[in-house]
């Protein structure tokens, strides 16, 4: 199978293991199919915004040209810090964004991708979130009415928990021994009186398995702008990462990048 396009993040599927497709404008293929193949992905040489389209020589956060980036709500500060979220001063780049976006209900919750990590989600996104984020297994702990009661939370509980994911170790399964639901107990005497009434103390935890046929030994990151040419067997797919024996691309930093994929028989 050969694809020609821009690439987009991995689309997915909650399965046992995880479904994958990839993407290339609208055209998209079954990853799962094609581990154990040889795959060949050939950069073309430009780039295009994802969201104007414009050609571009650099892009940034993941697919931007940069007007999109300095004035896209997407790109704002705060979606990477939700705590400072200033819909509610009448500043946002774009309300219609913030409505859809930021003002629905959220999750405050725990995963386990390589330790024990705190995230927040918008509700109706969550499990996109954790496969994303390479989780074997997350759980929910509050659920709040809008991005920045989650985000006050989540740089709340940062203190006792980190909010970061180590992807090295996330890729090569090293993943820590924890009981999610224990540390929900734990955590629960941490929360400030006035985020109380959010927290959830039923819910279940939710496991995640992902197609690999097996682990890599050292993790290289292969990147497009350096190696136009990326030539490999697939091995695996987790988070939004391709692994192959020689070297793991992580799809979405590349999305608006034209390429050529071939995907094809056996190595």
């Amino acid at each position: 199978m050969i694809l020609t396009g821009h690439l987009r993040p991995l689309c997915h599927e909650y399965k046992n293991p995880i479904a994958y497709r990839l993407r290339l404008d609208d055209q998209e293929a079954p990853l799962n199919d094609f581990l154990g193949n040889t795959v060949q992905i050939d950069y073309l040489g430009t780039i295009s915004c994802i969201y104007c389209g414009r050609k571009i020589k650099k892009s940034f956060n993941s697919g931007s040209c940069y007007p999109c980036f300095r004035d896209r709500a997407e790109n704002d500060l705060c979606i990477v810090k939700p705590h400072l979220c200033h819909f509610h001063r009448g500043t946002c780049r774009d309300e219609a964004f913030g409505r859809a976006h930021c003002m629905q209900p959220h999750l405050v919750y725990i995963a386990l991708s390589d330790d024990i990590k705190v995230g927040i989600t918008r509700k109706s996104n969550a499990v996109n979130r954790w496969i994303d984020q390479g989780a074997v297994a997350a759980l929910p702990i509050a659920e709040v009415p809008d991005r920045k009661t989650a985000g006050e939370l989540e740089f709340h509980l940062s203190q006792f928990i980190k909010d970061k994911t180590n992807w090295r170790r996330m890729l090569k399964n090293q993943v820590a021994d924890k009981d999610l639901t224990a540390v929900r107990s734990e955590l629960r005497e941490k929360i400030p009186e006035n985020y109380a009434q959010y927290f959830l103390d039923s819910q279940q935890v939710m496991d995640f398995r992902y197609p690999q046929l097996q682990i890599p030994e050292k993790i290289k990151s292969l990147d497009l702008n350096k190696q136009a040419h990326i030539e490999g067997t697939l091995i695996g797919v987790k988070g939004q990462y391709m692994i192959f024996e020689n070297g793991v691309i992580n799809m979405r930093k590349y999305s608006g990048y034209k390429v050529r994929v071939v995907l094809g028989g056996k190595a």
